[in-house]
């Protein structure tokens, strides 16, 4: 297969896999850690009005999400791409980090929370997606 191309359905498949994780583990947290009481989580602005009521346990999830959704997208590009494997894992990495950065402008979490998520769930996550291809030789 040409590697351009082969080097694009890397990236592609790398975000839509990466995305379909954190979304699923979204969507269960709910029902592991139930929000706390009187938040509406079912929506952007029921969230964003009741972040006040979360404790540190409800973030375990959606770093979770963004950390193994990441690491998976990541880790697939890497198997997929015919050359540059870690710049491949990597880039997903920055493409999560984006969405993680503005997911933080449109739902202002605790400043902890997004420090720990911004530092540890993308870049590195990444990293770690493409060196475990590149020490497996895939």
């Amino acid at each position: 297969m040409n590697p351009i191309l082969k080097n694009s359905l890397a990236v592609i498949t790398g975000i839509v896999v990466g995305s379909a994780i954190n979304m699923g583990i979204i969507m269960i947290s709910g029902s592991i850690i139930p929000p706390p009481e009187g938040a509406d989580a079912m929506t952007m602005e029921g969230l964003r009005e009741s972040m006040h009521l979360f404790q540190p346990k409800h973030f375990i999830f959606p770093f979770l999400a963004h950390a193994l959704g990441t690491l998976i997208g990541a880790t697939i590009a890497a198997i997929i791409a015919a050359n540059h494997k870690i710049k491949f894992a990597i880039a997903i990495g920055c493409f999560f980090l984006i969405g993680g950065i503005i997911n933080i402008y449109l739902l202002p979490s605790p400043t902890w929370f997004s420090i720990v998520d911004l530092l540890f769930a993308y870049i590195l996550m990444g990293w770690i997606g493409g060196k475990l291809i590149i020490r497996k030789n895939i």
